[in-house]
């Protein structure tokens, strides 16, 4: 053999490493990235250890809405509107996990490591859907609660996404996706609630008891408007 030939060979064996080196770049870039599309919604299902710093979010004002808070017992009224008409009310964030059963990045949403006193309320429609006293800290980066204000403010429908079966939790009023309830959670109901905090909005509970209370004041004057 040559030495021209030695030099030929040695450089198509350094030029097929090459090839194979960037095969293998390739490949795990896309399996990185399918991760990471499939990887937020499902990385709800289990706590982890991580614990970062608080991402912030936008702020959404309370919404005032016509239907009325649902008591305890009776159906919540629904409240019924178009994707257009929610997207003029939603930021894009808000829009795509409301309404397209999105996921917001865990440890970089708003409530994950808040601790106000108050109530949790849908973000599309003003809803009251948790109270501050159920929540917990649950390391999974998402706000977490063991249990909702009440049964009928929430409403639950299975979830075979990603090649799991989980049990997704909506909004009982507008039915805006909020996230997944799991049987890991704290007594005395054994649930976790991880919720998307851009799916909700915080009222203080001073707000919220005023709020009431003007409720309450205009329904006594509608009522005795009524009865003159």
């Amino acid at each position: 053999m040559t030495v021209q030939q030695r030099f030929d060979r040695e450089g198509e064996n350094v030029m097929r490493k090459k090839r194979a080196a960037a095969r293998s770049l390739v490949g795990a870039c896309l399996a990185i990235f399918l991760a990471v599309a499939a990887g937020f919604d499902a990385a709800c299902a289990a706590p982890q250890a991580h614990r970062g710093a608080d991402g912030g979010g936008a702020k959404v004002t309370h919404p005032r809405v016509a239907a009325p808070q649902a008591s305890a017992t009776d159906p919540t009224p629904k409240l019924k509107k178009s994707d257009r008409d929610w997207r003029k009310l939603l930021t894009v964030q808000q829009f795509n996990i409301m309404r397209k059963a999105g996921t917001e990045p865990a440890f970089q949403n708003r409530y994950w490591d808040f601790h106000g006193d108050g109530l949790f309320v849908c973000a599309g429609c003003g809803l009251e859907l948790f109270d501050a006293k159920t929540k917990f800290e649950s390391g999974t980066g998402w706000p977490s609660f063991w249990q909702p204000i009440s049964a009928n403010r929430v409403a639950e429908k299975t979830d075979n996404t990603y090649g799991m079966v989980r049990v997704e939790v909506l909004c009982a009023r507008c039915d805006a996706h909020l996230g997944h309830v799991f049987n890991d959670g704290p007594r005395p109901t054994g649930l976790r609630y991880c919720m998307n905090s851009a799916s909700m909005t915080f009222v203080e509970r001073a707000a919220a008891d005023a709020a009431k209370a003007a409720d309450k004041t205009a329904d006594g004057g509608a009522a005795g408007a009524g009865a003159n």
